[in-house]
């Protein structure tokens, strides 16, 4: 049968439009499953937390469960693996964070390219780290503490929460940057760093502040500066390092990301939904609990952030030599 030139392009061009408009009517119903949130760390850290804290109020207003699974291990990667694998349907999304950036120039092996195979859904915080000193360091400011770490070269150590993780580049940062020496002292963890930092075993740490204030306001900690650009309401009579180090800054970033080739139509409805949840002033206080700042923007604005922390990172790492463990 020969169809009239009329009708064919009629039929042509509905058949052209049947993709977008499944799309949007996908956008539109989703979700309608659970949908899952891969954690690369262990249940009750921070990491945890705040996912559980946005998946929550996004279950709330989107009617489906937000359900954080847990899957620790290699700093992150095999949750991120764990994603990138995922059908790219907006039902697995990845809390991303720092070790993410971290970890594109940390290993030298990883089955994935983070910016290539993760698409940006929508960042919620960002968080500060203090420079705390155990007492016994004769130096009661940054400035008096940069110069005798300069006095002292090497005399100092101080500890991380591990090799690669944001407690210790960002204490390499410093070191670069201020020109200092000081020796590192990995653990397994921030907690038993934190103990013997009290325990006046190494003299300094960059921690969570949450994790320090009771010991600083009991006076078994010394906190000398922020690592963000701005003063921690938290700690509000402490400067920020770039005061005294002009151009330093480091924290630490939380948001959601997806598989690649995620529906754009999903991922903008997921963003939207976000940034109007880090509006809510229960939220606010929630995160300002947690010792960070609100951070909302566009999926384009995420992506930017990832990447300009991945070659900030970058440049560190090779400098410092760091390898992973």
């Amino acid at each position: 049968m020969i169809l009239p030139r009329r009708k064919f392009l009629h039929l042509a061009a509905g058949a052209v439009a049947l993709p977008a408009v499944s799309r949007v009517s996908w956008a539109e119903t989703y979700p309608s499953q659970p949908v899952r949130v891969i954690v690369g760390f262990a249940a009750g850290g921070p990491n945890d937390i705040l996912a559980r804290l946005i998946g929550q109020w996004l279950s709330k207003r989107l009617g489906h469960p937000f359900v954080i699974e847990n899957r620790p291990g290699a700093g992150s990667n095999i949750a991120t693996e764990a994603v990138v694998r995922a059908p790219p349907d907006g039902y697995t999304l990845l809390l991303v964070g720092s070790p993410n950036a971290i970890n594109a120039t940390l290993y030298d092996r990883l089955n994935f390219n983070f910016i290539r195979d993760i698409a940006p859904v929508a960042s919620f915080m960002r968080g500060a780290l203090v420079l705390a000193v155990h007492p016994s360091v004769p130096a009661r400011t940054l400035p008096e503490f940069i110069v005798y770490a300069k006095a002292n070269p090497g005399k100092l150590s101080y500890a991380s929460g591990g090799v690669g993780g944001i407690t210790h580049i960002t204490a390499e940062l410093f070191k670069m940057m201020a020109g200092v020496e000081m020796v590192h002292v990995p653990y397994r963890g921030v907690a038993p760093a934190l103990t013997d930092l009290l325990a006046g075993q190494v003299q300094a740490l960059f921690a969570n502040p949450a994790q320090c204030i009771p010991h600083i306001g009991a006076g078994r900690l010394r906190a000398l500066a922020i690592t963000t650009t701005a003063r921690s309401e938290s700690l509000p009579g402490i400067p920020a390092l770039g005061e005294v180090v002009p151009g330093y800054e480091a924290s630490s970033f939380f948001g959601f990301g997806a598989p690649r080739n995620t529906p754009g139509n999903i991922i903008d409805k997921l963003n939207t939904h976000i940034n109007a949840i880090l509006a809510d002033p229960e939220i606010k206080a929630r995160i300002a609990d947690l010792d960070g700042a609100i951070l909302v923007g566009s999926p384009a604005d995420f992506g930017q952030l990832v990447a300009q922390e991945t070659q900030k990172w970058e440049k560190v790492i090779h400098a410092a030599g760091i390898k992973a463990e």
